[in-house]
């Protein structure tokens, strides 16, 4: 099919379907109640960016910038960029040990509900086999349509199938390139190297200011953009994913009208297939009740009314795999988790696998932990809904993105609250000792319904619990044996 094609295709799509291109008519879409509950996905950052494994994900970009270090370990590593670009990377992306069901299989054990590979990252080669990009792991590197050998996987083994789309980046995204020689310059790669547009505003690292920025000067040409609406939409019908993710730079004002008729194609072929899906923005992409805010590293200090999601990595420098990359304790992704939960929000937690396909055993190992303690706690995240308070104590996080790498130093004080289905659920942040104090639940506090039965999850029991006008105070029969949280399931009356 032509690009004319497609793009007929979509206006007939949106001229016929109930969603419109318009803000209107799409804030009638719900989110997905399988989504809501779920709380927890993996996301997964694989591509050709994982063979120099140096940094982080952005080598592609910063291997063409004399600025960054990326640049010089190229040269001693491979050679100059005009003899070995970043296309020389292909061949070596072979991911000979790649297994969806073995993928999948850990990621449910993780106790992931939802899975969604980056299906397209900046670097602008697909992960899924393309009608209008020949630079894609089915025809190149693997030789293997990777996206939709997960989905198969997940619809085997009972997860949701997602997809993320990073194109929109590709327009500038090895710009550099074009300020010496290097083969960003050979018109014979400009399909895969993309226009490369270079300007002041996207030059260098003025660029994480131009990405910040939805009325900056610095313009997608309309071939891209009418380009970028053909290839979502493409994305869309290749793999119906249940949530479609977008990065950066679709918040500019020039990404808006074709931002709107990806949103009504995708809600309107979805009712065709009969399935529920949304999308994730960031910044100020979307009015808040057409699609689901999205926070990159970071997390919200309260309770918001409609249903957002964080996405982070158990890697701190990079999201995807990088030799020297460094990683979070299982027991801070828990504590995230919690505290996203409390506040009406879902995790999206990243691992970033080997060029081979294989995850790191310090990944594998986080998820297996996280996944044991939800098999003990998982009834106080999964279907809730927030509490009227999302929590107690003096720890909370710092509101906005990038600012999730350290582990916050919650103490006994700190707990989180998520209620379902007649039950109040009590999550110590870090439990030490047997007496737990929460104040929230005293008398006359605001809090005005009754405490019937009292339980813990998992392998403790509760000796004793008693209410004043101080706080309720449970005691256990024991001491915890580590300071992962604990749930306490108090009935409601």
């Amino acid at each position: 099919m032509y690009h004319e094609e497609y793009l007929e295709l979509i206006d007939k799509t949106i001229r016929e379907g109930r969603y419109k291109d318009d803000w209107k008519s799409l804030s009638g879409h719900k989110v997905p109640s399988w989504y809501y509950e779920a709380k927890h996905g993996i996301f997964i950052h694989w591509g050709v960016y994982s063979v120099p494994a140096y940094l982080s994900e952005w080598y592609p970009r910063m291997m063409y910038d004399p600025s960054h270090d990326e640049y010089e370990h190229h040269i001693k590593t491979y050679g100059p960029q005009k003899d070995f670009g970043y296309k020389d990377f292909i061949p070596m992306f072979k991911a000979e040990a790649f297994n969806a069901d073995e993928w999948v299989s850990l990621f449910k054990k993780a106790g992931a509900r939802y899975v969604m590979p980056v299906a397209e990252h900046h670097d602008g080669f697909a992960m899924y086999d393309s009608e209008f990009n020949r630079w894609n792991a089915s025809r190149m590197g693997p030789c293997r349509d990777v996206a939709l050998e997960i989905k198969e996987a997940c619809e085997k083994q009972g997860l949701a199938f997602c997809a993320s789309s990073h194109r929109a980046e590709h327009y500038f995204f090895m710009n550099m390139g074009r300020t010496y020689e290097s083969d960003v310059q050979d018109e014979n790669y400009r399909d895969f190297y993309g226009p490369a547009y270079l300007c002041p505003e996207l030059n260098g690292d003025k660029v994480f200011d131009a990405l910040a920025d939805a009325f900056s000067p610095a313009v997608p040409s309309e071939e891209w953009l009418e380009d970028w609406l053909v290839r979502t939409c493409e994305l869309i019908d290749r793999l119906k994913p249940k949530v479609l993710y977008f990065d950066s730079w679709i918040h500019h004002q020039a990404f808006k009208p074709y931002l709107k008729k990806v949103c009504a194609y995708y809600y309107n072929r979805a009712e065709e297939w009969g399935i529920d899906v949304t999308i994730n923005y960031k910044h100020q992409s979307c009015p808040p009740t057409v699609a689901v805010y999205d926070v990159e590293r970071g997390a919200l200090t309260g309770i918001n009314p409609i249903p957002w999601q964080t996405d982070t990595a158990i890697g701190k420098r990079s999201w995807g795999y990088t030799a020297d990359n460094e990683f979070k304790a299982s027991r801070q992704i828990i504590c995230d988790l919690v505290d996203i939960v409390s506040k009406n929000g879902m995790l999206l937690l990243n691992v970033g696998p080997k060029p081979d396909g294989t995850i790191t055993a310090e990944e594998t190992e986080v998820l297996l932990e996280l996944g044991e303690w939800l098999k003990v706690n998982g009834e106080g995240i999964y279907g809730t809904v927030p509490w009227r308070c999302f929590g107690e104590g003096t720890v909370n996080n710092e509101e906005g993105a990038f600012r999730d790498n350290d582990e916050k130093a919650f103490t006994l004080e700190d707990y989180r609250f998520t209620y379902k289905d007649g039950y109040l659920y009590a999550f110590c942040m870090r439990p030490s000792g047997d007496k737990f104090k929460i104040k929230s639940l005293k008398m006359n506090g605001g809090y005005d319904f009754g405490i019937g039965t009292v339980e813990v999850l998992g392998t403790y029991a509760v000796e004793s619990y008693t209410r004043d006008r101080e706080c309720f105070e449970i005691t256990l029969d024991r001491e915890p044996d580590g300071d992962d949280p604990i749930c306490f399931k108090i009935e409601i009356t």
